[in-house]
């Protein structure tokens, strides 16, 4: 995801903080069928292949099998076609999985006003089409605390994508979630600029790793940080999916999508004729579906596993993460005694709590 991009995210979620449209019902014309579009290969170990694992139970919720196509490139000459076709074949719901289908999907709205367009990340919205993303910072608070029980050294390491806002609240969060557990505990991030570049995340892996990190934290797409850790004889926490599967014995923790959550009640208002489109886009937490945590693994101590779980319900019954006094690493005062952050200051987070340490 680009800067650019990144920008008219922030610019979206600053509306959304701030509502003025109503939310209207809208029903797709006949049976609703469904279709997935997603980006990526749908066995990418990431980001695509949650939304392909959460198919099956979507599938129990329409009562029908729903067909899907992957790898489809973020361009509107790559994603007209099949999403037309899943169209002429009578499908009136098409669930797309990439910012870059924003503009595509918002053009395909208002051309097929009967069809009904859901789209991860996306930053565009309609009466008939609905963007959504999920509250990573919740989940990667979890895996923090996680990461603060399992460390010896209290060094945590963190193999990130860009300095962006997505990436920075999880980072803050995976802080502040360590310091739940350990008061002394510090998180070390390396950029690697790319969201998906195996060869970058194991040198950034290794590197945090001979600084002392005794903990790997990843918001990055593929599984190679949780990899390098299981070589090196220390711990990790995954992101995307359970990453356990590929370092069984490193992974502790894993900020998982669970999209089959959120995306079934939206299925089925489209189903009962009650769905109302949110107008800003819907942002999901651990309560809503968007994400949650695998947890736990076999260093972490049943006594540490009960205060994560018990802080994983506090969240879900409303608990902020982000809660004065804060401050960021400089010594200035983010927020007050008592202050919570709100959705548009989310989007907007270009700092970080103490206790980071970024790296290029």
């Amino acid at each position: 995801m680009s800067k650019v991009r990144i920008c008219a995210l922030v610019a979206l979620a600053i509306g959304a903080a701030t509502p003025t449209v109503a939310q209207e019902v809208f029903k797709v014309e006949g049976a609703p069928k469904v279709a997935i579009v997603l980006f990526g290969p749908k066995n990418d170990g990431g980001w695509s292949q949650a939304f392909e694992e959460a198919r099956p139970s979507l599938e129990k919720v329409m009562g029908a099998t729903i067909p899907v196509v992957d790898k489809v490139p973020e361009d509107a000459a790559s994603i007209t076609p099949p999403v037309e076709r899943f169209i002429q074949r009578g499908h009136n719901v098409i669930i797309g999985t990439a910012f870059g289908y924003s503009d595509t999907f918002k053009k395909l709205s208002e051309k097929h006003p009967k069809v009904a367009f859901l789209n991860a990340s996306g930053i565009t919205n309609g009466p008939n089409l609905e963007s959504f993303y999920g509250r990573t910072y919740q989940s990667q608070y979890l895996c923090g605390m996680v990461a603060g029980a399992v460390s010896k050294s209290g060094k945590l390491g963190f193999v990130a994508a860009n300095p962006l806002p997505v990436v920075n609240w999880t980072i803050n969060a995976y802080e502040l979630g360590a310091k739940k557990m350990n008061p002394n505990a510090t998180v070390t991030v390396v950029f690697t600029g790319a969201w998906n570049n195996p060869v970058k995340e194991r040198a950034a892996a290794a590197a945090l790793i001979d600084q002392g990190a005794d903990v790997i934290g990843q918001h990055v797409d593929t599984p190679t940080p949780q990899i390098v850790a299981q070589e090196r004889g220390v711990y990790g926490t995954g992101h995307h999916r359970d990453l356990s599967e590929f370092a069984p014995k490193a992974t502790q923790c894993s900020s998982i999508w669970t999209w089959a959550k959120f995306l079934g009640p939206e299925l089925e208002a489209i189903k009962a004729g009650n769905w109302k489109p949110q107008p800003y886009g819907a942002f999901p937490g651990i309560k809503e579906g968007g994400t949650d945590v695998a947890c736990c693994g076999s260093a972490v101590s049943a006594e540490a596993k009960e205060k994560i779980m018990a802080a994983r319900q506090a969240i879900i019954d409303g608990d902020p993460i982000f809660a004065g006094p804060l401050k960021d690493r400089d010594g200035k005062e983010r927020l007050a005694a008592g202050a919570k952050i709100d959705d548009a200051g989310l989007w907007k987070m270009d700092w970080f709590v103490e206790g980071v340490v970024a790296q290029q």
